[in-house]
């Protein structure tokens, strides 16, 4: 799958912590449905039987939406269910070796702080950089915090789309207009709101405005 930039506009990245009794499968279709452009599925506790049941359904719904749909960190999950690629941090494998795995077909992100690490994922053969948290964020512990600075230095450095991560809301978005990125990745702005259609269309509406302050 060839990788539009487009298609990393509004970057949804899954979190079973707010489910209650709904299904992932349910939050995954209600994002879909308010306009989420790309879905990253992230299971870091379930067990490979479950994950791969589950890729295979959501990568399915993606399909049916038109819309990139790659794992988190678990190559052979990636592999075993044909996704349209993954997403790798600094600590999981280098973009070299993912590439060697999954092929040239495929999409690979990989996570970035600095401007040294965004320049080898590109030199390795990233597609699309995550750089983040550029918010203070209480999803991810090890989540350094970037600058804007930085991610507008990281955006001028590399030749791949670069989409910000880490505590990004509708609230916050329009702070990142001309730093020279495509799109957000978020969990909570979309997946813990109550009405998850209409928050997913909110955001995507804002963070196209704030993209096209970005060209």
């Amino acid at each position: 799958m060839k990788l539009d930039k487009k298609d990393l506009l509004l970057y949804a990245v899954t979190d079973r912590h707010w489910l209650g009794d709904r299904t992932l499968y349910e939050v995954v279709k209600e994002s879909l449905e308010g306009g989420a452009t790309f879905i990253q599925l992230r299971e870091k506790k379930l067990d490979q039987e479950s994950f791969l049941e589950e890729a295979k359904e959501i990568k399915k719904l993606c399909a049916e939406y038109k819309v990139p749909f790659v794992i988190n960190d678990n190559v052979d999950i990636a592999i075993a269910v044909d996704a349209d690629g993954v997403h790798v941090g600094q600590s999981d494998m280098e973009a070299g070796d993912v590439r060697a795995k999954l092929g040239p077909d495929k999409i690979i992100g990989v996570s970035a702080q600095t401007v040294e690490q965004a320049i080898l994922a590109e030199k390795r053969g990233a597609d699309y950089l995550g750089v983040g948290a550029v918010f203070p964020t209480g999803s991810k512990d090890d989540a350094d915090d970037v600058s804007h600075e930085t991610l507008k230095a990281i955006c001028d450095a590399v030749s791949i789309p670069v989409i910000a991560i880490g505590g990004i809301t509708a609230e916050n978005t329009p702070e990142l207009a001309g730093t020279g990125i495509v799109g957000i990745a978020v969990i909570s702005a979309i997946y813990a709101q109550k009405d998850i259609p209409a928050a997913t269309a909110k955001l995507k509406h804002i963070t196209e405005e704030m993209v096209s302050k970005n060209n």
